[in-house]
């Protein structure tokens, strides 16, 4: 069973995440797909390079902060990049879920932008307060409100996750709490019709 987990920056994903893989979940971390795909000398870093003037260094690796102070605050930026790295992404994606032995976890920020939602039987996403999302992203990544607040304009909202999933989790709480409610949906897609049919 592939399971895709997603949701807003600052939401708690990680956290999420780890609880999944505590529980036997191979566990497809899609930023660190992302980081393999635009290594020195890759195909996508070479497309980049082009696209976006001064994102990489005389040694040939990505800038990632510039490039995401220049896409995040332009929407069309934005947009050409995940045309970029997208495809590549999905590609290794589908080839480490094909060598995964048992149920996996797609944690992936971009699940739904990227496509990868099609790839999965099931879907959870993380929501979180936004003033909570907000003090955890400004500290967690030694940026400002304001660059907090142009990467969530990026993102859908809360509506789009809870439109678009089969499970929500809202991290608002305590860690236990939290791990709490990703138990009781691990236990609901393990024992559902839906994943016996798969």
């Amino acid at each position: 069973m592939i399971v895709g987990l997603t949701g807003q920056s600052g939401s708690g994903k990680s956290t999420v995440s780890r609880i999944f893989s505590d529980n036997g979940f191979y566990v497809i971390d899609a930023d660190k797909v992302s980081r393999e795909v635009t290594s020195q000398g890759s195909p996508a870093l070479t497309e980049i390079a082009a696209a976006f003037e001064g994102t990489v260094d005389s040694e040939g690796r990505l800038i990632r902060r510039k490039l995401g102070d220049m896409v995040f605050s332009d929407e069309n930026k934005l947009k050409r990049l995940e045309g970029i790295v997208f495809p590549y992404i999905l590609k290794r994606i589908a080839e480490l879920a094909e060598g995964a032995e048992g149920d996996v976890l797609i944690d992936a920020p971009t699940l739904f932008k990227a496509g990868a939602d099609k790839m999965c039987d099931v879907v959870v996403s993380v929501t979180a307060d936004e003033d909570i999302r907000l003090a955890r992203v400004t500290k967690r990544d030694g940026i400002t409100e304001k660059q907090a607040r142009e990467r969530f304009a990026s993102q859908y909202g809360t509506d789009f996750f809870v439109r678009h999933s089969d499970h929500i989790i809202e991290n608002n709480g305590t860690v236990l709490e939290l791990e709490a409610a990703v138990l009781d949906i691990i236990r609901r897609i393990r024992t559902s019709p839906r994943s016996e049919q798969i």
